[in-house]
Parts: C-alpha cells; sequence; structure tokens
C-alpha cells in the first residue's frame, strides 16, 4: 500500500461521519460508504445488507449491483449455507469464498450471481454494541481470489464507520419511537396523535374523529391489579387497531384512545365506525385464573360540521365522549352543538360545589320518614345541600350536574358520610329512637371500588352501629351498568349490617323482575306514582301491584313526595306504612332534625317489630 492509503482511509471515515453527524438518512450514509469503499478498491462490487430480529437478510447499499439482485436477496434468511453474507450473520464471523461456482454456501444463490460476472465474495458481520449482528458487509470479486491486504483495511475501516452509523440510526429510532409512540401497547401516542391530526386536517378531506375510554379500568387495577389493567389496555389496543383499514388508532393515556377514521362523510359513516370498534373490543380476556369484559364507551365529532381546528373538534369529540359515560355507557354519542353549553355549565358547577367542599359549605339536610298511621319519624333520609356564598341553602337539584364527575361524588360522599356519622352519634347520645339514616351514593363511589371500607371506617371511627344505615341506591345506578360492580358491592354492605334502598322506583331501568335477583331491602315507590294517586287510576293500580309484590318478597317500603292528606289516606289503604314528604316535613339542618325528632321521634315502648322500617 502507498503512503497515502492511509490518509485516503481517513478520508472516506472522516466524510462518511460527517455525513452521519448532518443526519443524512442511513441508506444515503451506506451508499455513500459503498461506493468510497469501490473507488478505493477498483473492481470490486460492495453491498451492505441489513439483519433484522427474526434473522432476515434486507439490502441497505448495493450501488454496483442490480435493483433485479438485491430484490431477489430481500427478506432470505441467515443460516450455515446461505452465501457468503447470510452465512457470515449465521456464523457472526467473517466468511471468504474464493470460489462461488464450487462452494456449497452458494448452492441456492449461484444462478444469481454467476450472470453478473461475480466469482468470489469475502463478507463481514456488523456488530451492535451489545455483540448482536446487525448487518453484513461484503466484497465481491470478479475473479477467483481472497482479499488483499490494503482491501482488508478498507474493509476494517468500514466496518467500523458502518457500525456507528446504524447504531447512531438505532438510536435515532429509538428516540422517534419513545417520542411518537406509546410503550405499553405501541401505538401512536398523543404527540404523534396530534401531528396526524393536523395533517388531516390539512388535506381538507373528510374525516371523523372517536374519542374512546375503556370502562372501569381503575375498579381492575384497584381489585385485580395494574399487571391485568395493562393486559385489559394492550388488548383493546390491539382490537381497536385490527378492526378496520380506515381506523387509525392512537393511545392518548391511561385508558383513553383516539382514532382517525378516513373518508368519512356523514354521521352515519361515524356511527358505523364506533359500532365497528365497539363489536371488536368484545370478547373475554383470559388472564391465569382471572377473565375481564372489556368495554368501551365513545365519543365522536365530525370535521367541518363539529370543528374546522384541531382544538374545537378534539373538545367537542371530548363533550360527547363525557355525554356518552353518563348517559350510555358502553355505547357511542355524536357530537351535538347542545353538549357544549351542557358541558361548560356543568364544568362550572364542578368548580362551585369543588370549591364549596374545601369551604366547608356543603352540608346534610334531612327529611324525616314517618309511619303513615301515627306521623311518627321512624327514620331519616340525609340529603346535600351547599351553602351558597350569599348564605341561601342550594338544594342538590342545583348543583346535581357536578355528580356526574366521579371525584367530586366521591369527595361529597366522603364528606356526607363523616357528617351523618357526627350527627347519629349525638341524636344517640341524647337517647333520641329512631331506626335508620338513609345514604344516598352515586355511581362515583362504586367506580373507586373502596365504599364499603369508607363506610364501615367512617361510622366505627364515630362509634355508630352500621344496622343505623340504609344505603340508598337509585335505579339508574343499581341497574344501569353493564357488569356485576355495583350488585357486588351491594351485597358485601349488606353482610356488615347494612340495608339497602332501591330509591326511585319505577322511574330508570328497573322492574318487578330484577327484584328477584338484586339485593334490596327497601323500595321507595318514586313521587311521580305518588303525585296522581286518586286522579290517576294508573297509578293507583301500579302502586297497589308494587306494594303487593313487595311484601310477597319481605322487602319493605317507602312512599316519596307524599304532599297531601289524600295522597296518605290511599297509600295507608293500600297497605303502605311508611312515607316521606312536605305533608310531614320539608328537609332540614342538623338542628331543626334534632327539635323534630325530640318531638315526634318513635316512642321508647313501641312495638319494635311494628315500627321498623325494615
Amino acid at each position: 500500500m502507498i503512503p497515502d492509503d492511509t490518509g485516503l482511509l481517513l478520508r472516506l471515515q472522516t466524510e462518511v461521519l460527517e455525513a452521519v453527524a448532518c443526519g443524512e438518512p442511513l441508506v444515503a450514509v451506506a451508499d455513500l460508504l459503498c461506493r468510497r469503499a469501490e473507488n478505493l478498491a477498483p473492481g470490486i462490487v460492495c453491498s451492505i445488507l441489513t439483519v433484522d430480529s427474526q434473522g432476515l437478510l434486507h439490502p441497505l447499499a448495493a450501488p454496483s449491483l442490480p435493483l433485479a439482485y438485491s430484490s431477489a436477496i430481500d427478506g432470505a434468511a441467515t443460516g450455515s449455507r446461505a452465501g457468503s453474507c447470510g452465512t457470515a450473520a449465521f456464523r457472526n464471523e467473517p466468511v471468504i469464498v474464493t470460489d462461488i461456482s464450487r462452494n456449497p454456501l452458494w448452492d441456492d444463490y449461484r444462478a444469481l450471481v454467476e450472470p453478473l460476472g461475480l466469482r468470489a465474495c469475502w463478507s463481514s458481520p456488523i456488530r451492535d454494541r451489545d455483540g448482536r449482528v446487525v448487518a453484513t458487509f461484503a466484497f465481491y470479486y470478479r475473479t477467483r481470489r481472497g482479499p488483499n491486504d490494503m482491501e482488508r483495511r478498507i474493509v476494517q475501516t468500514c466496518l467500523h464507520v458502518c457500525a456507528i452509523a446504524i447504531d447512531h440510526e438505532q438510536v435515532r429510532q429509538r428516540n422517534h419511537r419513545l417520542a411518537y409512540f406509546d410503550t405499553l401497547t405501541g401505538l401512536p401516542n398523543r404527540g404523534h396523535f396530534n401531528d396526524m391530526l393536523g395533517r388531516s386536517i390539512a388535506m381538507d378531506e373528510p374525516f371523523g374523529l372517536l374519542l374512546a375510554d375503556i370502562d372501569h379500568l381503575k375498579l381492575i387495577n384497584d381489585t385485580l391489579g395494574h399487571v391485568f389493567g395493562d393486559m385489559l389496555i394492550c388488548t383493546v389496543a390491539e382490537r381497536i387497531a385490527d378492526c378496520h383499514p380506515s381506523l387509525t388508532a392512537c393511545r392518548l393515556g391511561g385508558d383513553e384512545f383516539a382514532v382517525l377514521v378516513a373518508d368519512c362523510h356523514d354521521d352515519i359513516a361515524l356511527h358505523d365506525a364506533a359500532t365497528r370498534m365497539i363489536a371488536a373490543i368484545r370478547g373475554l380476556i383470559q388472564v391465569g385464573d382471572q377473565t375481564i369484559d372489556p368495554h368501551i364507551t365513545i365519543g365522536g365529532a365530525l370535521f367541518g360540521p363539529d370543528g374546522t381546528d384541531g382544538a374545537s373538534l378534539s373538545q367537542n369529540a371530548d363533550f360527547a365522549l363525557y355525554h356518552a359515560k353518563e348517559t350510555r355507557r358502553g355505547g357511542y354519542v355524536r357530537f351535538v352543538p347542545g353538549l357544549r353549553t351542557t358541558m361548560l355549565e356543568r364544568a362550572n358547577m364542578v368548580r362551585a360545589v369543588d370549591q364549596a367542599m374545601t369551604e366547608g359549605r356543603m352540608l346534610a339536610h334531612y327529611q324525616p320518614i314517618v309511619r303513615l298511621d301515627t306521623a311518627e319519624i321512624v327514620g331519616l333520609e340525609a340529603l346535600a345541600r351547599m351553602r351558597m356564598p350569599d348564605g341561601r341553602i342550594a338544594a342538590a337539584g342545583e348543583f346535581h350536574a357536578a355528580m356526574a364527575d366521579p371525584r367530586i361524588a366521591w369527595q361529597l360522599t366522603g364528606q356526607m358520610l363523616t357528617q351523618i356519622a357526627s350527627d347519629i352519634r349525638h341524636w344517640l347520645d341524647l337517647g333520641i329512637v329512631f331506626q335508620h339514616v338513609g345514604v344516598n351514593v352515586t355511581t362515583g363511589d362504586f367506580q373507586r371500588g373502596d365504599l364499603e371500607t369508607r363506610i364501615v371506617e367512617t361510622f366505627e371511627r364515630a362509634g355508630v352501629p352500621l344496622e343505623h344505615i340504609v344505603l340508598e341506591v337509585n335505579e339508574s345506578v343499581y341497574m344501569g351498568g353493564n357488569d356485576q360492580m355495583v350488585p357486588r358491592a351491594v351485597s358485601a354492605l349488606r353482610q356488615r349490617g347494612l340495608l339497602v334502598a332501591l330509591d326511585d322506583f319505577g322511574t330508570g331501568f328497573a322492574s318487578l323482575t330484577h327484584l328477584l335477583s338484586f339485593p334490596v331491602d327497601i323500595i321507595k315507590i318514586d313521587r311521580s306514582f305518588v303525585s296522581r294517586l286518586g286522579s290517576d287510576g294508573a297509578s293507583d293500580v301500579v302502586v297497589g301491584s308494587i306494594i303487593d309484590i313487595a311484601r310477597k318478597l319481605d322487602m319493605k317500603l317507602v312512599a316519596e313526595g307524599i304532599e297531601t292528606p289524600e295522597q296518605a289516606r290511599i297509600l295507608a289503604e293500600l297497605g303502605c306504612t311508611m312515607g316521606q314528604g312536605y305533608l310531614y316535613a320539608r328537609p332540614g339542618s342538623v338542628e331543626d332534625t334534632t327539635r323534630l325528632l325530640g318531638l315526634f321521634a318513635q316512642k321508647r315502648d313501641a312495638d319494635a317489630d311494628e315500627r321498623r322500617t325494615a
């Protein structure tokens, strides 16, 4: 080798590394390396193949080989008789074949290279920093021979710089994947979604946006563990991704997914895509001896009618999703303009209730439950009230919308439980006789999975026996879900000694047949039936039937919303013994309730069996 060869190799190395440092694509760097190596060794043909994780070969650069040859070996497997390159990768060592026509390593590939006038091949493995073979670097010769000293030096330099270039590309790909793809599911992440959403909007072609939440993921994490929760997330992600070619799924984080629906022109197409997703999610997930039944809730918006920029489109799809979770869990809701106003009002109410809880302005008021024959107070229903900044007391209807927020509902229940426990302890210390206090709970309380623990610990701290508590569960909470979460939690609390009342019976999802399978001790007949008693014969028949069936099932009854003596009389004649309503008392503060109990509570010598509400 002439003295200038060292300088030439240094120049090759510098030029290639500068291309790497400047961010040139790996294929361009590899092509440059091959061309410079061929210039230094006239007559040779240079080739670089990559080796994937399955041990398959893929052409990276071969500027002097026909494209047909590179295409023919793309995807070829490494092995003990896989030409020079495939064998070098398999053995993890250089392989020199000085006569392709006779060497058995080339039996399967000889017909590809001999027409090109290639007679010998020397291939060397390129390893990453962990020692894994990631590529091969080969010199082909037009004569039957092996490498000379100069070519060995060229290859040594090329192997070094090529390893650096491939390592740099691997780091770039890892960083890109971390930046644009979710590590758990492999789906595009929020940043990638924002880019795709922006490109879709810039193209100004019709598309739809679906936002989906996994139902009850937190409950699964809390009860079964995060391993099961992660399995649920991955399975849902896989099923959405494989749902249809027109759907591009992204994971935004937690239990939330975004799906771009291509070529989506109208509400029908968006609805079809959502329906397809919901159907694709179905199917039990078996993890060990545990079975998970996956469900998702979806909100959707159309580009154009529901938003012409990323912010408005995403926000409106989000409004639809929240509305779906409240009204159609496990289903789909399309955005409509009225949802924006409703959700903004709800957000304002959530902030108002949150602030009231922080400032101690959420109060427990109580409405008496009385015996219809004696008007004695035998129990109470606790109701949340909010003292406004101006001192006015707001009824629950004014801030009911905030209870759709699971966090607010959970926190308010906690404050109410503490107040109720303290008030009951006070009445017991005064020697006041009463049976139970009804405590209302919401879907948000059950979603946390800790309702039993909260109730037991709160009343134990106050020294209040659980037999004084009635858990009042609204029909929509009790029977509106698509799983057994609420019934299971209710059954566990009944075993603790609490009684359970099905509130507002007749207005939601329940039917008389449900009473055979759901754990209920008390039925509270909704005020809508009571208000029509005496003026609507159908209401008299329905209420009478409810009373008769409940009595035969050994369930007790409380009629809600009694406002007139006539309603009380009809209820008593039909066989209902307990009721509450404005005829007897409006909900009042603990001080007012204490005075009422002092005047109208049960007499101590009353027959306990006759005076129990349950």
